[in-house]
């Protein structure tokens, strides 16, 4: 029975593998993606999944410079055209990439690594990434705007964000009606991210003058997709990592990852725990869960334009090393931000990159609770706070967001609402939320004084849709709703 699993992308790591393999120990993927893996079942089982997110970066960067090149002087079209028996040049006037506007939508690794290559090209450089500080982005070369003046601006735009409730089929009908016309898309990153039937609208018209594709909403793509049968489309098979120097580089570090940890307990480049020894792992764990499920909530609370993060320690968590307790909650905090190339290893190391100051504390004694994690942001929109303590194997819980004393278990699909205290909007809350299917699996309702301002905290079975949140936002008692995955 085997104690090691090495895959690549093509290896589905499911539930009935991981059942199957009674003495596995841990799995090594060799790349970046982690979607072939059953992630919760991995996490039942104790079996650490590894990634070797920095194989390949470089390799994807050159890649979507290639699709851009490739776009701006239609190489398929002439290709193909010249391998028929045509020679004929005028067919396939192309345009030149010098002093052209690249919109770069995420500025993490990849992007990146794009921005300093289309520089290299004498391109100018937009950017559009709400995690981001704007001195971080001018540092980079490039220039900050937000969502609509990059598509307003882009000669070319590509995507590098990780996919989530915020990203999901972020370039959608609105977004392509307000892009430059003309402009080429390019997508090396995520299906899912582009809406491909507003996008085919797009290209019909003339809105959008060419689209490189690496990835799809579904795939394989299904063969009567229009995409694939545009002239002014490149489609590709994921290609962006498939070079031989990436795919060495990923294996070889896989292997070493593996062998360390088998024999020494080094645990590097995982997703699902941070590197420490076992012994260590199985007490901090509630702790480590917590502290990841902190960050996640407040990012989606308040994630933009992060300028510093305080991280408060008291009671008796204090008796363990709170630098792992750190990694998790920078990589819960920067999970929404820059997807699956956060982890337990990199996470202050990313934080940084993000221009993120980190402050830490300690204390003997908690507020009312033997031990508890504060985590505070702030930025350019104010500051924000969460707590949360543990109560015992698998039980903690958040228990104050801001001055609000709360009690809600962080699992699961959350909605937060700041509301004025006044008779009825309970009731409407649940009235609305039954009207739309969605069933109320715990509720905590916390506020300061009476006919004051309120917090609720509703934990929900399933995800609400943006309509009924858009809906609840308007009643004149809701000040704000925010749903969070944690």
């Amino acid at each position: 029975m085997a104690d090691a699993l090495v895959v690549r992308g093509g290896t589905q790591v499911n539930q009935k593998v991981l059942q199957a393999a009674k003495k596995l120990k841990v799995v090594g993927r060799a790349g970046v993606g982690v979607e072939n893996m059953d992630m919760a079942e991995a996490n039942a089982k104790g079996v650490v999944i590894m990634n070797t997110p920095y194989g390949s970066t470089t390799t994807m960067a050159e890649y979507t410079i290639a699709m851009l090149l490739t776009m701006a002087r239609q190489i398929p079209l002439a290709c193909a055209a010249t391998k028929a028996g045509a020679w004929t040049s005028n067919r396939f006037l192309g345009i030149d990439v010098t002093g052209r506007t690249l919109g770069v939508i995420g500025a993490g690794k990849i992007g990146r690594l794009v921005i300093e290559r289309a520089l290299a090209l004498n391109m100018r450089v937009v950017v559009y990434d709400p995690y981001l500080a704007e001195d971080v982005v001018l540092q980079m070369g490039a220039d900050f705007a937000d969502f609509f003046d990059v598509l307003a601006q882009s000669d070319f735009l590509t995507l590098h964000v990780p996919l989530n409730m915020e990203t999901e089929e972020m370039l959608g009908e609105e977004a392509l009606a307000r892009i430059k016309p003309g402009c080429r898309i390019i997508n090396c990153a995520l299906g899912g991210l582009v809406d491909e039937k507003a996008l085919i609208r797009a290209l019909q018209d003339g809105r959008v003058a060419g689209a490189a594709l690496d990835v799809f909403s579904k795939e394989p793509p299904d063969r009567d997709n229009p995409l694939l049968a545009m002239d002014q489309v490149i489609c590709t098979p994921h290609l962006r990592a498939e070079t031989s120097d990436a795919q060495a580089n990923v294996t070889v570090q896989t292997a070493h990852q593996v062998v360390d940890f088998l024999q020494k307990g080094i645990v590097v480049n995982a997703l699902n725990v941070p590197s420490i020894n076992a012994n260590l792992l199985r007490t901090l764990k509630p702790y480590l869960e917590l502290a990841e499920r902190l960050g996640l909530f407040q990012a989606q609370i308040f994630g933009r334009g992060l300028q510093t993060v305080t991280i408060e320690y008291s009671g008796t968590v204090t008796d363990y090393p709170i630098e792992h307790l750190t990694m998790a909650l920078l990589k819960g905090l920067l999970t929404p931000m820059i997807g699956p190339l956060v982890n337990f290893v990199n996470a202050a190391h990313r934080a940084r990159e993000q221009g993120i100051r980190l402050v830490e504390a300690k204390s003997s004694t908690a507020e009312g609770f033997s031990n508890m994690i504060r985590l505070t942001v702030s930025g350019a929109d104010g500051e924000r706070s969460v707590c949360g303590a543990v109560f015992g194997p698998g039980d903690y819980r958040i228990v104050r967001v801001d001055d609000y004393q709360v009690e809600a278990i962080p699992d699961g699909h959350i909605l937060v609402l700041h509301n004025d205290d006044r008779p009825g909007v309970i009731g409407y809350l649940g009235q609305l939320l039954s009207n739309g299917g969605v069933n109320i699996a715990m509720m905590n309702l916390s506020r300061r004084k009476i006919q004051g301002r309120a917090i609720s905290l509703v934990n929900v079975d399933s995800r609400i849709s943006e309509e009924l949140i858009e809906e609840l936002r308007s009643n004149a008692h809701i000040l704000s709703a925010v749903q969070v995955k944690v």
